[in-house]
C-alpha cells in the first residue's frame, strides 16, 4: 500500500490559508471566516480559554502584528482530505511579543479546505 501524499497545490493553498489567518485583511472578512471555519469549529486558545466558531466570526476587527511566513511550519497528512498543520507563532501584543506553538486540523469539503479545529500553547523560545 503506498503512503498518502498531499499535492504541491494543496500544501500551497493551505500554507495560504493558515497565513491568511494571521492578516488582518482576511481574519477580519466575514466571507472568508464563513467559508474556512467549518460549521463545527472550535479553538483552545493560547490564553486556555476555548473559543466557538460564532465567537470569532463575529471577534472584533484589530492590528494582527504576526511575524510571516510561519515559523516551521509543517503539514501532516492525517487522511486524503484532513491535514494538521503545526507552526511556531510570534506576535507583538502591547510591546512584547508572545510565543505559542501552534497547531490546526483542516479538511476538505465541497467547497475547499476548512478549519476545523485550532490550538495555541504558549512556550518560551
Amino acid at each position: 500500500m503506498r503512503p498518502l501524499q498531499l499535492s504541491e497545490e494543496d500544501r500551497a493553498e493551505i500554507t495560504r490559508l493558515e497565513e491568511a489567518m494571521w492578516r488582518g485583511e482576511t481574519r477580519f472578512d466575514l466571507r472568508f471566516q464563513e467559508s474556512r471555519f467549518a460549521p463545527d469549529f472550535f479553538e483552545f486558545g493560547r490564553s486556555g480559554r476555548v473559543y466557538e466558531r460564532r465567537q470569532l466570526i463575529f471577534s472584533e476587527t484589530r492590528e494582527i502584528r504576526a511575524r510571516l511566513p510561519l515559523e516551521d511550519l509543517s503539514i501532516r497528512l492525517l487522511d486524503e482530505n484532513t491535514v494538521q498543520v503545526t507552526y511556531n507563532s510570534h506576535v507583538e501584543c502591547d510591546g512584547s511579543v508572545e510565543h505559542a506553538r501552534r497547531s490546526s486540523i483542516w479538511s476538505r469539503d465541497k467547497q475547499g479546505w476548512v478549519m476545523r479545529f485550532h490550538q495555541g500553547t504558549p512556550y518560551e523560545p
